[in-house]
């Protein structure tokens, strides 16, 4: 960093660690770690999004698990240190002195010189925290802000690395001792040849040492791209990412700059293998929540990294026993899809959202409703519906408001429409909040001319349902079929989740139009209790594919419903490779192939793209789509498709999300996606 932009770029990048503090408080009020010198450290108190509150619960369990396992490592040793880098307003001293953890390990910590002032201040002002430490008074030594027996804090820029060393030194630390550095989001800030420099420098110096570092990583990837525009915008640029984009990358860093031993793992893997399960359940269980794609892929965009010399890796209990679920090498692609604008479409705010879903109601006219987006500039849940129409070869949309006697019936995410007929659709279940009850059904009545050169209303109703179909209602992320039995149509209600049960794996069967409840027996392996995954009708009978399981873990099952003489049966439908597990997808099935698009699943290395299965022969293609005429990145969850047979195209309207701290991220244009070369050569 150049002097001149110096100061204001360090004044940003410190403005981050007074957040990281509020945040991490807030996660400690809920219950997500227990800390209670967080409150006293953070200053303001302000609550944060059950998202963040997990986003800093598993920030806070790595650094926890890699400093415990080095303490216990090294406590036969009669002197260790640990030195934290860009500290801010952590409470890791005052925590492992608390719990009687520091009998011969002093604490470094390092940040800029007014944060580590004003840190300072804070201490010698908090009876708790001072009287913890025990102030020797060997603070206003230069750059030493504050000393005690077991407990150093030093104002130094972390980039000027020969100041560096002298301050550590002058404040006593000892080379020659296991010494544990902590780089929590920091390195990243800094330019790559100062950062390198630091861990090269830490090898070099320290015979005996583990270094510890947790941050982004995968910038090209949509997320990535969103990411990485949050810290622009904050004048925060992450530097690392360019020359390090992946977990790989950042081990041959490592290794190449001396250290010996290095492992990593993104987060997703660290909160399956490394937590353990009832743990997991706790913290899946502490909040209302249904932001699980967010949290998958800012799981995949942060990684931890361990690397040692001269004494044992501080990662061997990072990978316990239970191998890792992951897939040998990347995803493989058999070939690319061409993904565009869909030309006269393009500028409609209400088609920006997510949570919502399409259906074609007769050729060439689709209704797209519900879902969380853009309306009369603003964020919200949206009410209206929008009808879609080709003419002369182009898709046109309108807005159309709706006859209803509630508006919360309208306002619903995770919802399904099943189109009964040219004028007649259901809509079930769906949400406002995580919190509340499912909603329940409506009828959608058109008139016979419905399409967007004529926007007419929509006539809504509420259904009245017999007390036994009523529980089919009162979910969200589930999947509604049409399907046959006997000559008979019916829809086929099938897992979700509601407010009391994070995953269901039940399923009902309406017999269509009055949609009465009817029992059919159904025999075989029953699939596991799933949400969010994809349902195709076939051969009258019902395609489950991928979805979120129990654990929160993404599904491969593929499993078809299939008509007997007396009912159905459950069949599973081997794939060749496997699935990759995912979830948050749409299905469609062509010509005996069944089309999976998008999704989000653990393969942090590539996408999902359109995956294409063949029911005949079990094989399983994935194609990767190609965004260069794309202005924006391409997210492909929590979106809604529509296959159009005749011209072999997938038209994708909306989907995204709120990503995590780094804002809402809405597809700015429905997009179509050519299949034709897939569907012919496979």
């Amino acid at each position: 960093v150049g002097s001149g932009s110096a100061v204001s770029l360090s004044r940003q990048v410190q403005g981050t660690g007074g957040s990281t503090a509020v945040s991490k408080c807030s996660a400690a009020a809920r219950g997500y770690i227990q800390d209670r010198f967080l409150r006293l450290l953070a200053g303001r108190q302000r609550r944060r999004a059950p998202l963040i509150h997990r986003g800093y619960y598993i920030r806070a369990r790595v650094v926890d698990h890699c400093v415990q396992d080095f303490l216990l490592k090294t406590q036969s040793l009669p002197r260790t240190q640990i030195l934290s880098l860009g500290a801010g307003f952590d409470s890791l001293y005052f925590r492992l002195k608390d719990m009687g953890l520091l009998h011969h390990t002093v604490v470094y910590e390092v940040d800029f010189p007014n944060v580590a002032c004003q840190k300072a201040t804070l201490i010698k002002g908090i009876k708790e925290l001072s009287a913890l430490v025990g102030d020797t008074g060997g603070e206003g030594l230069g750059a030493i802000t504050f000393s005690g027996d077991d407990y150093k804090l030093l104002g130094v820029d972390l980039s000027e690395l020969s100041e560096l060393e002298r301050t550590l030194e002058e404040a006593g630390l000892n080379n020659e001792i296991p010494t544990l550095f902590i780089a929590e989001v920091v390195l990243t800030y800094m330019e790559n040849t100062r950062s390198d420099a630091l861990i090269q420098w830490a090898a070099e110096h320290f015979p005996q040492a583990c270094f510890l570092v947790y941050e982004q990583v995968h910038p090209e990837d949509p997320f990535g791209h969103v990411m990485q525009q949050h810290f622009r915008q904050l004048n925060t640029a992450l530097h690392s990412l360019a020359q390090y984009p992946d977990c790989e990358a950042q081990q041959r860093r490592f290794l190449r700059k001396g250290w010996t031993e290095c492992s990593v793992m993104d987060m997703n893997e660290f909160f399956t293998c490394c937590i353990p399960e009832d743990e997991q359940q706790r913290v899946q269980t502490l909040e209302p929540f249904d932001e699980y794609e967010e949290w998958h892929l800012k799981c995949s965009h942060y990684f931890v990294l361990a690397a040692s010399k001269g004494m044992e890796p501080s990662w061997t209990p990072l990978l316990p026993s239970v191998t890792v679920p992951r897939h040998a090498g990347p995803a493989g692609m058999a070939g690319s899809i061409p993904a565009a604008v869909c030309a006269r479409l393009s500028g409609i705010p209400g088609l920006r959202r997510y949570g919502h879903h399409s259906v074609l109601i007769r050729p060439n006219v689709i209704l797209t409703m519900g879902g969380f987006g853009e309306e009369d500039g603003q964020h919200c849940r949206i009410r209206n519906f929008h009808v879609l129409s080709k003419h002369a070869g182009y898709w046109e949309a309108v807005c159309v408001t709706q006859n209803i006697p509630d508006k919360r019936w309208g306002e619903r995410l995770y919802h399904t429409v099943s189109c009964l007929s040219d004028t007649l659709a259901l809509v079930v279940g769906g949400r406002t909040s995580p919190s509340s009850a499912g909603l329940g059904m409506l009828w959608l009545k058109f008139p016979e001319t419905c399409n967007a050169s004529g926007p007419d209303d929509v006539a809504v109703e509420l259904v009245s349902l017999q007390p036994a179909a009523e529980a089919a209602a009162l979910r969200w992320r589930h999947s509604t079929t049409e399907m046959t039995f006997k000559g008979e149509q019916y829809l086929f209600v099938y897992g979700g989740r509601s407010a009391l049960e994070p995953v269901l794996g039940d399923w009902y069967f309406l017999h269509a139009p009055e949609l009465s409840y009817t029992a059919i027996a159904v025999e075989g392996p029953v699939p596991e209790s799933r949400h969010s995954h994809s349902a195709c009708s076939w051969k009258g009978g019902v395609l489950i594919a991928g979805g979120l399981g129990a654990a929160e873990q993404p599904l491969g099952s593929v499993f078809l419903l299939r008509e007997l003489e007396h009912g159905f049966q459950w069949q599973t439908i081997e794939t060749h490779p496997p699935l990759i597990p995912r979830y948050s997808h749409t299905a469609h099935v062509h010509e005996g192939k069944l089309l999976l698009v998008g999704g989000v699943w653990f393969d942090a290395s590539s996408v999902p793209g359109v995956t294409v299965i063949n029911l005949m022969t079990g094989l399983c293609l994935n194609y990767v789509i190609n965004v260069e005429h794309l202005e924006w990145p391409l997210m492909l969850h929590n979106h809604s498709s529509v296959f159009l047979p005749d011209e072999k195209e997938l038209l994708v309207i909306g989907g995204g999300g709120n990503c995590f701290s780094f804002g809402t991220h809405l597809n700015l244009e429905p997009v179509l996606l050519s299949l034709s070369s897939i569907l012919i050569s496979h």
